[in-house]
């Protein structure tokens, strides 16, 4: 062999050997993530083969034989639209039927914003896709700005607006003690922020604690936010799912309006129809014309097209066709009340067992909180205790979703929530 075709064929095989160890080397020092904590207390469920387990962790509607529910609706308007039409990408923006009837169960079936086209909305993955394009959308626009969150909130909140680049601020809300809100903490928090700041807010059913302002105090709220010059951007997952009715849970959405607020808002049907699954949500920007609400949609357009392009389109034609139609609207009305008054008369039979019991503890708050989730005062050890000893799965920070309670677990969950308390 040529002298200089061995150099090459050395040369070639040390670069190989380089190569393949510096690939190799890529991903040597990922560690493995954390686990989720919602997603982890379901694993940690599945894999007790106790069978008394119970499970008060995930955020999922069941009924009370704790079965997950389909609507009857929903399966009304998926026997509609099977067939009917091709299954042809939608436009980045989304369905614009299913959008529309977003906006009219969110702002009023008569809202003037509406009728004067100064609404930028768009189709989102569910609630946590809205909140993720409009972080997006924050950090380009306005690159100096933070968001103040409260304390607590839901887990993946941090993670949205940490990945999309905007920093970060806490803000007083959950008061430990009285396990309601610090109002006056808050309104401290909101004095306090620098002029024009971005808040996040739960427009009703807080998650973690199912505590809510009254009307009286989302007013205050409201009138606050405009001597500051805030922006307020409502996280709304729960309409309906918390009283029973949209028009309420929607209230302090319109009361910022009223008071002439340019607001954000991100919608989910995740529990309100129970299309976990099928992620179908909404974000909506309120600007102050039409001209400039085609704009702001045209860069959530833009930010949208490489995170994921277009949304998907069978569970926004089950929503459009819901809401859309009287007959099926009516009918989800009716459904959707059905599932918040079970969650709340958990709420009063948990209550109600555990002050049977002789807890010398106040356990008011299970009732005076409101939706899914109630933020139980537990402590992380009694948590603990609660799952080892007893087999009951939750979040360490005390959080319950009512909707794992049925009339067949909630006497064993509050003799052990007793058991675990009652040296407290």
């Amino acid at each position: 062999m040529p002298i200089h075709s061995v150099v090459s064929s050395r040369i070639a095989s040390r670069s190989s050997v380089l190569g393949a160890r510096f690939m190799s080397s890529w991903w040597r020092s990922i560690e493995p993530a954390p686990k989720d904590p919602i997603l982890g207390v379901t694993e940690a469920y599945l894999a007790d083969h106790s069978p008394g387990k119970v499970n008060v962790g995930v955020g999922a509607y069941r009924d009370d034989k704790g079965r997950p529910v389909v609507l009857d609706c929903v399966r009304e308007a998926e026997r509609r639209i099977a067939g009917s039409e091709y299954m042809e990408y939608l436009p980045i923006g989304g369905s614009i039927k299913m959008v529309e009837e977003s906006l009219k169960l969110a702002y009023g079936e008569n809202s003037e914003l509406i009728k004067d086209k100064r609404i930028a909305a768009v189709q989102a993955l569910s609630g946590t896709g809205a909140c993720r394009l409009f972080a997006a959308f924050q950090q380009r626009f306005c690159p100096d700005s933070q968001i103040y969150i409260p304390i607590p909130t839901w887990a993946n909140h941090h993670n949205i607006w940490r990945d999309a680049g905007v920093p970060m601020k806490t803000f007083r809300y959950y008061h430990p003690e009285t396990k309601g809100l610090d109002f006056v903490a808050l309104m401290d928090e909101i004095k306090s922020a620098p002029n024009g700041s971005f808040f996040l807010l739960h427009a009703c059913a807080h998650n973690p604690t199912g505590v809510d302002p009254s009307e009286e105090q989302w007013r205050e709220i409201s009138s606050q936010f405009k001597l500051k010059g805030h922006f307020p951007f409502f996280d709304m997952a729960y309409q309906g799912f918390a009283s029973g009715s949209p028009e309420q849970d929607a209230k302090a959405i319109r009361i910022f309006l009223e008071d002439g607020h340019l607001i954000g808002l991100s919608q989910s049907y995740a529990k309100n129809m129970g299309l976990y699954g099928q992620r179908v949500g909404c974000l909506s920007l309120v600007c102050e014309d039409e001209k400039q609400a085609i704009a702001v949609k045209s860069q959530l357009q833009q930010l949208a097209r490489p995170m994921y392009s277009n949304p998907p389109v069978h569970g926004a034609r089950i929503v459009s066709t819901v809401l859309g139609d009287p007959n099926l609207k009516k009918l989800w009305l009716k459904e959707v009340q059905v599932m918040a008054d079970r969650i709340i008369g958990m709420r009063a039979t948990l209550r109600e067992n555990l002050e049977k019991r002789g807890s010398p503890l106040s356990w008011q708050h299970i009732t005076n909180q409101i939706g899914m989730f109630c933020y139980s005062g537990l402590t992380p050890e009694q948590v603990d205790r609660l799952t080892n000893e007893f087999h009951i799965y939750m979040t360490r920070n005390g959080r319950i979703s009512m909707a794992g309670l049925n009339t067949g677990n909630v006497g064993y969950v509050a003799d052990a929530i007793h058991e675990v308390t009652k040296s407290a």
